[in-house]
């Protein structure tokens, strides 16, 4: 399995596999029961003749069949996970995952419908007259369904990972008085680095990636968080993605947009943004 960052996924016993799908079932619960009874109410108040099964049989049909495809999700998901970079076959896989979602779907239920129908002696007609506006209807509310289903898994994945992740790293120790250094957490790993030997650090989703000599750390957190962490020891802020050690900076250069160019002592050059060329200045 891969995680939420790309990497092997890191999991944990104490969040188990099945939790989503168990989730989905749960709220599916409630919403059989409140579709079927405001069906029934509808009809009454209408005045329109139904069977009382009938509600019963077409949601939880529905509900079986997004229950049963709800790993299918889980699976699209954990196959293509957001990175940076990667957002197009992102969307083509999940809009592929939610066609053939609401295929199975929409194929299932009717099979399972048929199925109680046929066992009370009666047919069931999915279309009634107008199979494309039915598809249409159903496919509109599946698709609102598997995306609920996509963020579920991506949300349950990211917390299953930094809980496992924060396990694994153990409890958080101090460097020791009179020592400068930074602890980063690096998935399972932990550094010690001085902030001398940091040049930048930029925003990388969750994650920051924290550029030291030839090693790139990413870390998770914000750049906010790492902006007050470094305070007072030399690093500003020169894009709303990136912060720099001053004391790393060499040389700056305009760009023909009015931002401009830094250029560090070891040949490196990072992107800077006009906005924050002040604070640059005034660290200075």
């Amino acid at each position: 399995m891969s995680g939420t960052n790309g990497e092997p996924g890191v999991t944990s016993g104490k969040w188990p596999d099945w939790l989503p799908v168990a989730i989905v079932a749960a709220v599916g619960v409630l919403i059989v029961l409140l579709n079927a009874t405001s069906k029934m109410m509808e009809a009454g108040y209408n005045g329109r003749a139904l069977d009382p099964r009938e509600p019963w049989v077409w949601e939880i049909s529905s509900w079986i069949m997004v229950v049963g495809l709800t790993p299918l999700v889980g699976w699209i998901t954990r196959r293509t996970p957001m990175m940076r970079g990667g957002w197009i076959r992102f969307a083509a896989a999940h809009v592929a995952g939610a066609m053939a979602f609401s295929a199975l779907h929409i194929a299932g239920m009717i099979a399972l419908r048929k199925l109680a129908y046929a066992s009370a002696g009666s047919y069931y007609d999915f279309a009634g007259g107008d199979l494309w506006m039915s598809i249409i209807y159903e496919w509109r509310k599946d698709l609102l369904t598997y995306a609920i289903n996509a963020v579920l898994y991506i949300s349950y994945d990211w917390w299953r990972s930094s809980e496992a992740l924060k396990a694994a790293a153990g409890p958080e120790k101090a460097p020791a008085p009179g020592d400068d250094r930074i602890e980063i957490r690096d998935g399972g790993r932990r550094f010690l680095v001085q902030p001398t030997e940091i040049a930048w650090i930029e925003a990388a989703g969750n994650y920051v990636e924290i550029h030291a000599g030839a090693a790139r750390h990413l870390a998770r957190g914000t750049l906010a968080a790492f902006e007050t962490r470094l305070a007072g020891r030399g690093f500003v802020r020169v894009h709303r993605s990136r912060l720099v050690n001053r004391a790393r900076v060499k040389a700056l250069k305009p760009t023909g947009s009015g931002d401009f160019e830094i250029t560090l002592d070891d040949g490196r050059t990072v992107a800077g943004s006009r906005r924050y060329r002040a604070g640059l200045d005034t660290a200075a």
